[in-house]
This record gives C-alpha cells, structure tokens and sequence, in this order.
C-alpha cells in the first residue's frame, strides 16, 4: 500500500519524535551517573528503573483502555491534518518542545549535583511522555487500517 507523501512524513516525524526523545534520555541519564555521586543501586532505580514503570504504562494504558485510545487516536489523526510534522514549522516546533525537555532535565541533574532535591520526577515525567509518543507513534499505523482514514491517505491507484 502506498501513502501519500504527507502520511509518509508525518509517520516518519512521529518515530524520529520518539527516537529523539529515547536519545535525549540517554544522555541525560548518562550525564547523571556522571555528574551525581549518590549510591550507584539509587541511581540505577531511580534513573532507569522506576522510569521504565512510567514509560510502560503511559504507552499501555492509552493502547488497552478504548476510552482512552479513541481520543488519543482521533488526536493523531487532527494533528496530521493540521499539519503536523509536514512542514519546517512544525518540525522545528517539536525539536523546541523536546530541547526545553531536555534542558529542563540537564538543569535538575544540575541542581541535584550542587546538593538540591534528586532529578528522580524529572526522569520519571519524561520517561512517561516518551511513553505517550509512542503510543501516538503505535497509533498512526493503527489509523492507517482505519476504513475512514484509509482512503484518505493512500495514492489513488491508476485504473
């Protein structure tokens, strides 16, 4: 099946989204074992592991509850009509939206390191976002067998 260019786009925009943003963790959580000297196991569960928990039922919870998904989904579906990863703007926009994160997340690990509170919610709020990108990321190919969104996304055949 072949997608317009805008649908293969917004697609690609959506997984690089998801990407970038597992890759913006990473160096953060690997800035943090740096920069911070708490006990390796805290760190360890608190870096990574109560983070996947956030992770994994931000991404589970919208896929298996309907009352959730239908809404996410029809969130997907508005944002790619309006445009969304389709054009410079935009894109340039989410790059935004992912560096203040980011920043944000360096600042904390900052913070913690001078002897302020732990980067822990920090870590865990965005391990959750990158669940819900996902999620969204999972709904576009659910879409795409959608009969009402099929049509509109696929090239017309020659006859």
């Amino acid at each position: 099946m072949a997608h317009t260019p805008a649908w293969r786009t917004f697609k690609r925009t959506q997984d690089l989204t998801v990407l970038t943003a597992v890759l913006i963790y990473g160096g953060a959580a690997v800035h943090a074992f740096a920069r911070l000297e708490d006990d390796r196991a805290w760190l360890v569960r608190n870096i990574i592991g109560l983070p996947v928990i956030f992770v994994l039922l931000s991404l589970a919870v919208p896929l298996l509850i309907g009352a959730i998904r239908r809404p996410l989904a029809r969130y997907v579906w508005a944002t790619f009509q309006a445009g969304f990863g389709q054009t410079v703007g935009s894109v340039l926009g989410g790059v935004l939206l992912l560096g203040g994160a980011a920043g944000f997340i360096y600042w904390q690990i900052g913070v913690a390191a001078a002897g302020g509170r732990g980067p822990v919610g920090v870590f865990c709020g965005y391990a959750a976002g990158i669940g819900i990108l996902t999620a969204q990321a999972a709904l576009v190919r659910v879409l795409e067998r959608h009969p009402e969104v099929k049509p509109q996304i696929e090239l017309a055949r020659p006859e």
